[in-house]
């Protein structure tokens, strides 16, 4: 008997961007009917006063309306709201999520660690387990998800404070970045890794694979991709060199320059120095010479989640 097909909406409320995707899934494969991604940077101003602003909850809220007209009108058989660093962190993140519900009647869920870990891992590696054991590398705004597993499912993750709103707003005060300001960003991110694989001595890992803004804007970058292309990007191999070499050219130049780099959406230049700093720390720390690029992270697994939940096996 064939595997019953859902129709599922995914909203992904997160520390840089607002995401939507609208699939259909049967089995645990996902095919994509839209796909959106807004830079509305919630997290703005987060680690300085401990609550997300009003102007970027209003800029959140803009971009829902539209995704949620846009679900709405295609039809779906169940929705998945799903919030993390940003809201995970701010004090006022549950009243934001109340006034979700009252705007849009959505329930959103403020996801913590672990499940953002296992949603990411499940999307990264639902379609391609790379043999032996793998990092997944998901580098948001506020916060840095690592998850190592292998077929039969995840060993361990960590949750790193570090993220490219995070980490831009910490460390980047000059424009362009001073390079005392590159490495003090570098030391943190450093820092942060020692402590938290110290913890987990025999963590390793054959290859990598890396999710998020980061990582495909330097698909795209490396590719001169314009306009983007997602299937260009998704299994695309970046070595560690290619990746220090395009920081060296990103972090030299103004931010007005960085917007015009092609391959590179505007929106991100602001923050892009910081998520490739985080991401080549990682590299060592895991002594990957490459890593490969996926489209295929969060939105995937909260979908096959939420079909799950309508049809369990």
């Amino acid at each position: 008997m064939p595997a019953r097909q859902n129709r599922v909406a995914v909203l992904d409320i997160g520390t840089n961007s607002t995401r939507l995707l609208i699939a259909e899934v049967s089995d645990g494969h996902v095919m994509e009917i839209d796909r959106r991604t807004r830079v509305t940077r919630l997290g703005r101003g987060l680690d300085l006063s401990g609550n997300l602003a009003n102007e970027a909850i209003e800029a959140v809220c803009e971009v829902l309306a539209e995704y949620v007209g846009a679900y709405q009108q295609l039809g779906v058989d169940a929705v998945s709201a799903i919030a993390t660093s940003a809201v995970r962190d701010a004090a006022n993140g549950e009243a934001f999520i109340a006034e979700l519900r009252e705007r849009f009647a959505l329930r959103a869920r403020i996801l913590d660690s672990g499940q953002e870990a296992l949603l990411t891992y499940r999307g990264a590696t639902a379609e391609h387990r790379p043999p032996g054991q793998v990092v997944v590398i998901d580098i948001g705004g506020g916060s840095t998800e690592l998850i190592v597993g292998d077929a039969q499912g995840i060993d361990f993750h960590t949750s790193l404070q570090a993220g490219v709103v995070r980490h831009t707003e910490r460390h980047l005060a000059s424009d362009p970045p001073a390079p005392v300001e590159l490495e003090a960003l570098a030391a943190d991110v450093l820092g942060l890794l020692t402590a938290a694989l110290a913890a987990h001595p025999a963590s390793r890992a054959e290859s990598g694979i890396a999710v998020a803004g980061t990582p495909t804007s330097l698909a795209a970058i490396h590719q001169r991709l314009d306009p983007y292309d997602p299937q260009r990007a998704h299994g695309y191999r970046l070595a560690l060199g290619s990746i220090q070499h395009m920081l060296s050219q990103l972090a030299s130049l103004p931010l007005a320059q960085r917007r015009r780099i092609t391959g590179l959406d505007p929106d991100r230049a602001p923050t892009i120095v910081a998520g490739v700093v985080i991401l080549i720390e990682v590299m060592r720390a895991f002594e990957l010479p490459e890593i490969e690029v996926s489209e295929h992270d969060i939105l995937y697994g909260a979908a096959i989640e939420a079909a799950h939940a309508r049809n369990p096996q």
